[in-house]
């Protein structure tokens, strides 16, 4: 067994209760394995994602997606945080997720943000199927992203995602990295955030 196949069992979750195993199975790796992302499994991303429940049945989400090696990565790459550069890289995809701003009557989506995590999850999950591992970027600067990648308004970019096969040689990160890709993983307990009839703190 190979180091990577190990941090991988390493990996799935320990729950306290049994659930579906791509959920236990699933992890935000910074390393992949060379080569891109077969185009019939990014077609099959995309269907698991258009298939998201959504308020109104909006679909407010949008993606843009590019290869590395194209301008299109590069400008994404610029526009990740100091720390995500170090690693994202690594990733044969790097997509940025959005969502429109108003519903088709032209009224506030209150509910677009949460349609395009609703998006997510399948396009995730789909991905845990497929052996692609779907790494979740919060550090990035959207704006500049929205201009270089030319989103018109009433759009909103949301996150940047690098996407690639699980594996890849762990010789690429750095030391710092390697520590977080190896170490326990940690939530929430179930009383902390779900709770019966009235809030509790």
């Amino acid at each position: 067994m190979t180091r990577q196949e190990q941090i991988r069992l390493d990996n799935i979750a320990d729950t306290n209760h049994e659930i579906f195993a791509l959920l236990k199975q699933r992890y935000s790796p910074r390393i992949f394995k060379e080569g891109q992302i077969k185009e019939t499994h990014m077609n099959q991303l995309f269907e698991a994602a258009r298939w998201a429940a959504s308020s109104a049945n909006e679909q407010p989400w949008r993606f843009i997606y590019a290869q590395r090696g194209s301008e299109a990565y590069d400008k994404i790459i610029s526009c990740l945080s100091t720390e995500n550069k170090l690693w994202a890289f690594n990733a044969p995809i790097l997509l940025v997720s959005g969502y429109k701003e108003n519903t088709s009557d032209g009224t506030e989506n209150f509910h677009a943000l949460h349609d395009l995590g609703l998006c997510m999850g399948n396009l995730t999950i789909q991905a845990q199927y497929l052996g692609i591992a779907v790494h979740l970027m919060a550090g990035f600067d959207w704006e500049k992203a929205q201009k270089l990648l030319h989103v018109p308004e009433g759009y909103h970019l949301a996150c940047s995602i690098a996407l690639g096969y699980y594996g890849g040689d762990l010789e690429k990160l750095p030391e710092e990295l390697l520590e977080q890709e190896t170490s326990e993983r940690i939530r929430m307990p179930l009383e902390k955030f779900a709770f019966q009839n009235t809030w509790k703190n």
